[in-house]
């Protein structure tokens, strides 16, 4: 692809996830190739279809969210590095990349099983529980939590309330997560009921 192709994509792929965040993914792609920048045609050079867009702006946006995590792995692996803290830092990024709307992306129709989404979510599971193992093998985070976990609470706590802007959610989701995170700190606390959840678990009953 050349490099102006690229970027048209990319503009295309950052329009269409806002604007789907912000209005649902029934919007016209006409107004997604209006934010950006590009003419209809475009559009359809580069996605055959909605469908194709939708799946395309998900991949994308788990590939970002893997690459948050990638660098905060690294970052705990170096000498005087703190597991824990790359942890939090790495759920704060993940907020800030949005990954709470890919619940108002995802519809009953929706192909989860495509090899591309299932190559970006297995990328993401792997790193984000190599994160965990780090922290959980220096005894700061407690034992009875799976990645499972993690991505359920951050999948919530950054979600859009019905009826609410993305904007109007943030101000709270930081906030939220930060007492979620002094939560999984150890020694525990309390005693969890049930088992750790697994991305298994959380796939059976999707």
């Amino acid at each position: 692809m050349r490099a102006d192709a690229a970027r048209n994509r990319e503009r295309i792929i950052n329009a269409a996830r806002e604007m789907f965040v912000e209005y649902g993914t029934e919007v016209p792609l006409d107004e997604v190739a209006r934010r950006a920048g590009v003419g209809n045609a475009t559009v359809y050079r580069h996605f055959a279809d909605r469908i194709e867009l939708v799946r395309q702006v998900v991949v994308a946006l788990l590939d970002r969210v893997t690459d948050r995590a990638e660098r905060a792995v690294a970052a705990a692996d170096t000498a005087g590095g703190d597991p824990f803290a790359e942890l939090r830092r790495f759920v704060h990024a993940a907020a800030d990349e949005r990954i709470g709307a890919l619940c108002t992306l995802i519809d009953p129709g929706f192909d989860k099983s495509h090899p591309d989404l299932t190559a970006s979510r297995l990328r993401l599971e792997a790193v984000v529980g190599t994160l965990m193992e780090r922290a959980r093998t220096a005894g700061q985070l407690r034992a009875d939590i799976g990645v499972g976990d993690l991505m359920v609470a951050l999948s919530q706590l950054t979600r859009p309330l019905p009826g609410t802007a993305c904007s109007g959610i943030d101000r709270f989701a930081h906030r939220h997560l930060q007492l979620f995170m002094d939560g999984l700190m150890a020694p525990a606390r309390s005693e969890l009921a049930g088992t750790a959840a697994t991305l298994e678990d959380l796939r059976k009953h999707a």
